[in-house]
C-alpha cells in the first residue's frame, strides 16, 4: 500500500502525495514507512522558512514569491502551519484560503498543517513533510510559520535560508527589533512598505541588527509591497544569492549536517518514548510512576531513569 502510493507520488500524482503527506503527519508505523522509502530521495530543494510576527503579510507575500518562481520554470512546495483547532485539533486553514490563486497550478502544492500545540512556530512533522515534498521533486520548499509571536526560532533548524518579516507601524520598532528572532534571518523584508515609516524601519533595521554572518554573508535588508508583487523579483534574487553563498563557502554541508543531528536527537527521542510507553502498558509501572511523583517518594528525573531502565531491560530479554 505504502509503496504504491510513493511510486504514485513520484509519477507526480497529487492526491497520492496528500495522502503520504497525511501519513507522515500522523505518525506511527505507517510514517516511519513513508520516510524509510523517500529520505534517500530528499536533499536536492531548497527549503525556505518564512516567519514574522502575525499581520506581517507572510502569505500574500508567499503568495507573490510562489508565482515569481514558478515564471521561472521551478517547482513549488508550501508547508504553511496554521493556529490549531480547539474543537476539531486540525488546522484553521487561513493560509490555504488566501493562496487560493495558486491551487490550479500543478506545479505549485499547497499543505496546511495544524501546530497542535508545539512551540517554536512549526507542527511537529514539520520536517518529515519537507522531506517528502523534497523526494518527489519540488525545487523550493517554503516553509510558513504560524505566526503567533517573535519566538518562532524553530524554522532555522528546517530551512537553508530563513525569511523574517516585519512590517512598519506594527509597535515600538526598536522594542521588536531587539527580539531574537532577527537574529535568525539571512534576508529580512520589511512588508507592506508603502505604509508611512517604512523606509525608518528599514534604517533602523541596518544599524540596530548585525547584518554579517559569521560565515561571510552579509543580511540584506528589502522592502516588498507583496500584494502588488513590488520588491518581490528583488526577493527571489536574495534567495538565489544566499543558495549560491552557502554552496560556495561549504556552509550547506555544515548546515545539513547540523540540521541532521537535530533530526535524529528528535527521532532517538520519539523512539526512547515509544519504548518507554510500551513497557509501561504491560504492567502498571506508569499509573505507580505517577503516584510515587505525587507523593513526593522520589522525583520525576530518578522516576523516569527507572522507567527507561525497565523498559531497555524488557527490550533485552
Amino acid at each position: 500500500m505504502t509503496e504504491n502510493l510513493v511510486a504514485e507520488a513520484l509519477r507526480g500524482d497529487r492526491r497520492a502525495l496528500a495522502r503520504l503527506l497525511s501519513l507522515v503527519e500522523n505518525g506511527g508505523l505507517a510514517a516511519q514507512e513513508v520516510m524509510r522509502l523517500l529520505y534517500p530521495r530528499s536533499g536536492r530543494a531548497h527549503v525556505v522558512g518564512i516567519t514574522g510576527a502575525a499581520g506581517s503579510g507572510k502569505s500574500t507575500l508567499i503568495f507573490s514569491l510562489a508565482r515569481a518562481l514558478r515564471s521561472q520554470g521551478l517547482k513549488v512546495g508550501i508547508v504553511a502551519v496554521d493556529p490549531t483547532s480547539p474543537f476539531s485539533k486540525g488546522a484553521l486553514l487561513g493560509d490555504r484560503i488566501r493562496m487560493q490563486g495558486l491551487t490550479s497550478d500543478a506545479g505549485v502544492f499547497i499543505r496546511s498543517m495544524a501546530s497542535r500545540g508545539a512551540i517554536g512556530g512549526l507542527a511537529p512533522a514539520t520536517m518529515d513533510v519537507i522531506t517528502v515534498m523534497d523526494a518527489v521533486g519540488k525545487d523550493v520548499i517554503i516553509v510558513e510559520t504560524v505566526g503567533a509571536g517573535q519566538d518562532e526560532v524553530e524554522v532555522m533548524d528546517a530551512a537553508h535560508t530563513v525569511v523574517v518579516v516585519t512590517v512598519p507601524g506594527a509597535g515600538d520598532e526598536i522594542q521588536a527589533i531587539k527580539a531574537g528572532i532577527f537574529e535568525i534571518a539571512h534576508i529580512l523584508v520589511v512588508n507592506k512598505a508603502d505604509l508611512p515609516r517604512a523606509d525608518i524601519l528599514a534604517r533602523q533595521l541596518a544599524e540596530f541588527v548585525n547584518l554579517d554572518k559569521p560565515d561571510g554573508w552579509h543580511v540584506p535588508v528589502l522592502q516588498t509591497v507583496a500584494i502588488r508583487d513590488d520588491g518581490v523579483d528583488e526577493l527571489v534574487a536574495a534567495l538565489q544569492s544566499h543558495r549560491e553563498h552557502l554552496l560556495q563557502s561549504g556552509q550547506l554541508d555544515k548546515l545539513r549536517q547540523g540540521q541532521a543531528q537535530h533530526r535524529l536527537m528528535a527521532a532517538l527521542k520519539e523512539q526512547l518514548w515509544d519504548m518507554v510507553y510500551q513497557a509501561c502498558q504491560e504492567t502498571d509501572a506508569w499509573e505507580e510512576a505517577v503516584r510515587t511523583i505525587a507523593e513526593r517518594r522520589a522525583d520525576p528525573i530518578t522516576v523516569a531513569k527507572g522507567l527507561i531502565a525497565r523498559a531497555l531491560s524488557l527490550k533485552a530479554v
